[in-house]
């Protein structure tokens, strides 16, 4: 084997291991937990947190008087246009590691370039079906006075919550502290 062929089947390699790992991490679990405050008293904070949270689609799906929590549940919707586009990827590299082989061991014939009829589709389904999900944001109201300045801690997905103290920060006056948007590596 030569090594333009070596090199070839080892950057088709990556090109697939990158390819798996997109997919997986497409569907990774991204719950994070904040606290936040703000100077507002309670009931003005967690009514425009609900507004804001109803008009992004989330619906309230119950809560916890006692424990003072309160449960909003969203879909989150597959893009088709990445779904096919990761389809198109998956197929081309199938391909390309099916030429690969061609090369490798010439007897298979041209069999192995079908290998794009496999990879293609599996990926955009794999993306498709894992990445659609449910999701949850849970509330939770932590000061006791209802006169005072609000201490909640918030349980949801990491860029809905970047999202919300992006729209809502200066309205609310929320403040937490900035863990959100510092890069987790």
């Amino acid at each position: 084997m030569s090594y333009s062929l070596n090199s070839t089947l080892l950057l088709t390699i990556l090109l697939a291991i990158g390819l798996f790992f997109f997919l997986r991490a497409s569907s990774k679990d991204r719950t994070t937990i904040v606290e936040i405050s703000s100077s507002q008293q309670p009931i003005k904070v967690l009514n425009g947190l609900c507004e804001w949270l109803n008009l992004r689609g989330w619906k309230q799906t119950g809560g916890d008087f006692e424990q003072r929590i309160l449960t909003f549940k969203g879909q989150v919707v597959s893009s088709k246009f990445l779904a096919i586009f990761l389809g198109f990827l998956g197929g081309f590299g199938s391909c390309a590691l099916g030429l690969v082989i061609i090369q490798i061991y010439p007897e298979l014939g041209w069999w192995p370039i079908l290998l794009g009829l496999i990879g293609g589709p599996l990926s955009g389904i794999v993306y498709f079906k894992k990445s659609a999900r449910e999701e949850k944001f849970e509330l939770r109201l932590i000061n006791e006075n209802e006169n005072d300045s609000t201490f909640m801690r918030l349980r949801a997905h990491r860029d809905e919550l970047i999202s919300l103290e992006n729209e809502l920060g200066e309205k609310l006056q929320l403040k937490s502290d900035g863990s959100l948007f510092k890069t987790p590596i």
